[in-house]
């Protein structure tokens, strides 16, 4: 049977830019056709700015790679008009086991509280991921959206300019270039383009291996996230287990340092390792097999001009907490708001200056975490370890001990708390939905908060009476009113209102919160727009 990953999905067809007499001109180029250049495109033609998407490959990744995809990217894909199929596919989770040697030392929930429209997490292979991704580009292009995905077309040289840049492409006809007023690099961890800029990462790689093995099987495993700590079979060392899609579970098998990555990957030694964990009478089929290494880095900088790098292309954490794909959509999702704020003459090109701040705080709070559960799940000496062994046996029995387990911080979404772009924030609403917080979701009298959500900026107004509609310098602000006294809970109360009877919230169009007041004020609204969109 033929498998999506072997199937072209944007295959190479020749285009009229390639025989040009002239270099062709496009306001956004994205090279990439991953998740996150993806993310990006579709995010911009929904938006009505004009993207191209250059991508070496024609079809979709081969093996499940990024799996685990959290709550806050999923309402990204919600926005962008394609979270259903994701959902519908995936294997959708809450609950979590961590075990010691061959002890159960606790489980957890990562979304004890009702009243949300999205799970914790659900599991996908990437490459329905990318499939789902490709296929609402096809839709935004028959509802003549101006995107296009060009497969096989290779970037062999780019060259930044003051406005701009100017990119060389080979394809199975031969070179040809193209100007674009901004490039938006989601190239992947090892990124051509960033090694053509002279670009570099700077953090740690840690001196670990894991084996990745996704394997066709029946079995009747809970679907939660397990990890174990020293297990018998695979002593000294840990190991995680995930549920996906079409039978398919995902096994990660730390190795050690001193390895060889080709022997390892082979099926005569991998097959006994998973055999050690599943049972000698296990049937199973391998799938895809992979060897990672940990690594926590980050460029300087995202932003060099007009060219703009997001997701792995511009930052690296280790897999276990899930944060990779995860924080590259939101990287985009932060990103292409401000561009188009910049394109349409309606901000300053200081706006994406926030970009790199924004998401460097993001990635930094990444690779934070990340680095703390490398350090956890693989410590570097006697001491280390004994600290770790202790913290377990500990937790199996005191819940003070639990919140010390690090075995993968789990992906959450940044408060960019200190942002240039926070406005005022009345302290006497909730923590959680401070200025720089993204929405919490909650049901409102129509749905679904987050789907009332995005794109543009909006007034949550609570409890009281503030206009419809609102033009600040071109950027109109429309009103989505809200009254307590009739929903069914108190939820969106809580979260929104705490011991307040009212309250006023500046939404981005990146659904996170600006500004906020316990009365409307329109002079304030209209400084904290100012402020937003890098005018104030």
């Amino acid at each position: 049977m033929t498998k999506i990953f072997e199937t072209p999905l944007y295959p190479y067809k020749k285009h009229a830019d390639q025989d040009s007499a002239d270099i062709v001109r496009h306001p956004v180029i994205v090279v990439g056709a991953g998740p996150i250049g993806l993310g990006a495109a579709i995010d911009l033609a929904m938006q009505d700015v004009p993207v191209v998407v250059v991508d070496d490959n024609d079809k979709v990744s081969w093996g499940s790679r990024a799996v685990c995809y959290a709550k806050r990217p999923l309402e990204i894909l919600d926005r962008l008009g394609c979270g259903d199929e994701f959902v519908d596919k995936g294997v959708v989770w809450n609950l979590g086991k961590v075990f010691f040697d061959e002890r159960q030392v606790y489980d957890f929930d990562l979304l004890p509280e009702g009243g949300h429209k999205r799970p914790a997490f659900i599991n996908l292979q990437q490459y329905y991921f990318e499939q789902y991704l490709v296929e609402r580009a096809f839709e935004l292009q028959r509802q003549g959206k101006p995107i296009e995905i060009r497969g096989q077309n290779k970037v062999t040289q780019v060259d930044p300019k003051d406005n701009g840049a100017r990119i060389s492409i080979e394809t199975p006809d031969g070179p040809y270039q193209l100007d674009t007023d901004w490039l938006i690099v989601c190239d992947g961890a090892a990124s051509p383009i960033r090694q053509m800029l002279n670009l570099d990462f700077d953090g740690r790689v840690f001196e670990d291996n894991f084996l990745i093995a996704d394997v066709i099987m029946e079995a009747d495993f809970p679907v939660e996230r397990w990890f174990w700590f020293d297990p018998p079979f695979n002593r000294g060392q840990s190991a995680l287990l995930h549920s996906q899609p079409d039978n398919v579970w995902r096994i990660d098998l730390q190795l050690g340092w001193n390895i060889d990555k080709e022997k390892e990957k082979r099926e005569e030694n991998v097959v006994p390792r998973l055999k050690a964990m599943l049972g000698e009478d296990a049937k199973f089929e391998l799938e895809w097999v992979s060897i990672y290494t940990f690594q926590c880095r980050r460029m300087e900088k995202f932003r060099h001009g007009h060219v703009i790098f997001a997701g792995d292309a511009a930052h690296q954490v280790s897999p276990f907490g899930a944060r990779g794909a995860n924080s590259g959509l939101q990287d985009t999702d932060n990103l292409c708001w401000k561009l188009k704020l910049v394109m349409d003459g309606h901000a300053p090109e200081s706006l994406l200056d926030s970009y790199d701040w924004e998401r460097i705080y993001g990635a930094d709070e990444n690779i934070l975490n990340s680095t703390r559960s490398t350090d956890f799940i693989t410590p570097k000496s006697d001491v280390s370890r004994s600290f770790r062994n202790a913290v377990l046996d500990l937790a199996e029995h005191y819940e003070f001990a639990r919140p010390l387990v690090n075995s993968g911080r789990l992906s959450v979404p940044a408060v960019y708390d200190g942002s240039p772009l926070n406005g005022d924030d009345d302290e006497a609403l909730p923590l959680r939905t401070r200025p720089g917080a993204p929405y919490v979701d909650a049901p409102i009298a129509n749905g679904w908060l987050g789907d009332q959500l995005g794109n543009k900026f909006q007034l949550i107004a609570i409890n009281c009476d503030v206009p419809d509609h609102l033009d600040v310098c071109g950027i109109g602000v429309s009103t989505l009113s809200v009254n307590t006294a009739s929903l069914d809970d108190d939820g969106f109360a809580t979260r929104y209102l705490g011991d307040q009877s009212s309250a006023v919230y500046l939404m981005r169009p990146d659904q996170h919160v600006a500004a906020r007041w316990t009365a409307y004020d329109e002079a304030k609204v209209r400084a904290a727009l100012a402020k937003a969109t890098g005018r104030g």
